[in-house]
């Protein structure tokens, strides 16, 4: 009779059923027998449970698998394309831009270039490989490291160009004093030498930091949380100092255009088109710029502090909206600028509609681009900077307190 508590307690338990244990011949070893099977099978449903969702969930991102690969391709076909049409242009002089800033902007179509033509290829050879082979290896190590570095590249190029814009506008009489030819080469050889310095340990599998395959994201990341000190690091090195160039620059910029229409509107000189030209351009920029890389980095940062991931969908946005950067730029860089879009005119001309035979001859074809003709402007100076910003402001007199 000690066998019927037993029973009742495991029926409370839930861990049995009347009916099948009452079945038993020997009520005693059949309510043991019936409690010892049921509790294995209970003990055992979580990590059913388990295995399901983690099986559900490799279907899920299966199903994804697809829509995520057409659209880093649409994105890198867009990208390559975008920038093939800059390096066309400014590869040959443009009217306003000074040679200073057609490197810099060499500099930046290059790592554009390169999130279409090496990364997005890079990554996706990963997931396809990863089809037939699990766990760490060292080749996604290195496609981390080019990750990691095509992205520390842009973000410096993109300081280092509005650096560049800032003392072409502030300082237009000491510019070629200030940024020399040499001093402009050795910011975009920083810019392209010390990233790879910076994230070399990424590159080696057994290095300070590991590195997985996301398959949220179809991507190799570093796994941030495994080393928080060298995330962090990172972070300190790369993305801060970089936003606040930026952001110290164009606020400075922003804030000289917005007085400068204001003048033109007291003196009546115009309407002043040029200034509102840079107020459009300038917020923009900033915009486009914090609205691509902040979700990447604040991702990085939740994942290093706490070391838990996001979900699928936010994840592969997050890694990739930097990419897209890439094909912005053109448009913020190069595309407003209507300089550039005159270029661009004339390079198709020779290149589709034969009218201009001889590739040298730029003025037989299309009238050449006029220099904006404004009083106490000299216009042999042509230290101009790359947006309709900078070309704004040099052709304007210098502002002044009164």
């Amino acid at each position: 009779m000690a066998s019927v508590p037993l029973l009742a307690f495991a029926q409370k338990l839930g861990l049995c059923e009347l009916a099948s244990c009452e079945s038993s011949s020997q009520r005693g070893p059949g309510v043991i027998k019936c409690l010892t099977m049921s509790v294995i099978t209970n003990l055992s449903i979580p990590e059913n449970e388990g295995d399901l969702n983690a099986t559900d969930l490799q279907r899920t991102l299966a199903s994804h698998r697809p829509i995520k690969i057409a659209i880093i391709s649409v994105l890198g076909v867009m990208i390559t394309l975008g920038n093939i049409a800059v390096v066309m242009v400014i590869t040959s002089a443009v009217s306003g831009w000074s040679r200073n800033s057609r490197y810099f902007l060499l500099s930046l179509t290059g790592a554009d270039s390169a999130f279409g033509l090496l990364i997005m290829p890079l990554n996706l050879c990963v997931s396809f490989m990863k089809e037939y082979h699990e766990g760490p290896d060292p080749f996604c190590h290195i496609v981390a490291f080019f990750n990691a570095t095509i992205y520390s590249t842009c973000m410096y190029t993109l300081a280092t160009i509005s650096l560049e814009r800032y003392l072409a506008v502030f300082y237009p009489l000491k510019y070629s004093t200030l940024l020399t030819r040499r001093r402009a080469l050795l910011l975009i050889s920083f810019s392209w030498v010390f990233p790879p310095v910076l994230l070399f340990p990424i590159s080696f599998p057994a290095g300070i930091i590991e590195v997985h395959f996301s398959r949220a994201s179809l991507v190799c990341n570093p796994l941030y949380s495994s080393n928080v000190t060298y995330s962090l690091t990172l972070t300190c090195f790369i993305f801060f100092p970089c936003s606040a160039i930026m952001t110290f620059c164009n606020l400075r910029l922003w804030v000289a255009a917005k007085r400068q229409r204001l003048k033109l509107r007291r003196y009546s000189w115009g309407g002043g088109y040029r200034p509102k030209v840079a107020l459009r351009v300038l917020v923009p920029v900033m915009t486009v710029y914090y609205t691509c890389w902040t979700p990447c980095m604040v991702i990085m940062l939740y994942n290093a502090i706490s070391g838990s991931g996001v979900p699928e969908w936010i994840e592969f946005i997050a890694v990739w909206l930097p990419t897209s950067n890439g094909f912005l730029n053109c448009i913020f860089y190069f595309w407003i600028n209507h300089s550039f879009r005159k270029k661009f005119h004339l390079v198709l001309q020779k290149l589709f509609l034969g009218l201009c035979p001889g590739s040298d001859s730029d003025s037989g074809c299309v009238s050449s681009i006029d220099s904006v003709a404004v009083p106490g402007f000299n216009s042999n100076q042509r230290f101009s900077s790359v947006s309709s910003t900078c070309t704004l402001l040099t052709l304007m007199p210098p502002l002044t307190n009164k």
